[in-house]
């Protein structure tokens, strides 16, 4: 079956490349989607308070970024932390990155999967499954990490390429051909969320609720900006 998706999704991209060709110059990307976009903050697109969640303002050192934040600071245009609490006491850690040239190889999206080994976390396992909302699904990565055994952090996250969702490869290379067919050069945006579970299964259950209740709190235009769903 994966090669099966492999191969139908690399005979889109031949043809989205194909059509990209005959159009010549007229389809050079010119228009920036982060200008189009026009300004906003992810502090506020994304909500503080929602269904049993809310902000911890109490926590401290949570979060951990797999990269330098010499490093961040030069590949994304935003960057949002926070900790979330729900009434049972579960806490997720949500980190959103976005870049708003995805045009410019050296400040493209970096991912998990590579900066987690990156930084001294080893990779126990690596998957893609599908997250169910009430707005529709996400393509999501799985991953479970550890850090010096002792530090067991199950991972979730998606990727959104102008306005789709994207899982890097050749999910990348057909958002990246279908906006720029019509002119847009992509920004984009990596949406991750994780927590201290030694159960990743248990983990990873926690995940998808606080996901299905965030994505519902949020407004239209900031689910399609943050979730790729309409």
């Amino acid at each position: 079956m994966p090669d099966k998706v492999l191969t139908r999704r690399a005979a889109i991209a031949a043809l989205l490349m194909g059509a990209a060709a005959v159009g010549g110059q007229a389809m050079v990307p010119t228009r920036r989607m982060a200008e189009m976009r026009g300004a906003f903050k992810l502090e506020t697109l994304v909500p503080s308070t929602f269904a049993n969640w809310r902000v911890d303002t109490t926590a401290v050192g949570g979060i951990v970024n797999p990269q330098t934040e010499e490093m961040l600071n030069r590949l994304y245009s935003q960057l949002l932390d926070r900790v979330y609490v729900d009434n049972a006491g579960h806490r997720i850690m949500l980190s959103i990155a976005y870049g708003a040239d995805q045009a410019d190889d050296s400040v493209q999206l970096h991912y998990p999967e590579v900066c987690y080994p990156a930084q001294g976390f080893q990779l126990k396992g690596n998957r893609v499954e599908r997250v169910e909302t009430a707005q529709g699904g996400i393509r999501v990565r799985r991953l479970q990490t550890v850090f010096g055994e002792r530090r067991y952090e199950p991972v979730t996250y998606w990727t959104i390429i102008g306005d789709q969702q994207s899982l890097g490869g050749w999910d990348r290379k057909i958002a990246e051909i279908r906006h720029g067919i019509h002119g847009e050069i992509v920004d984009g945006l990596l949406f991750r969320v994780s927590n201290i579970d030694r159960d990743s299964a248990q983990g990873f259950a926690v995940q998808d609720q606080f996901i299905r209740d965030i994505v519902a709190a949020m407004a239209p235009g900031a689910r399609r900006q943050l979730a790729g769903l309409d």
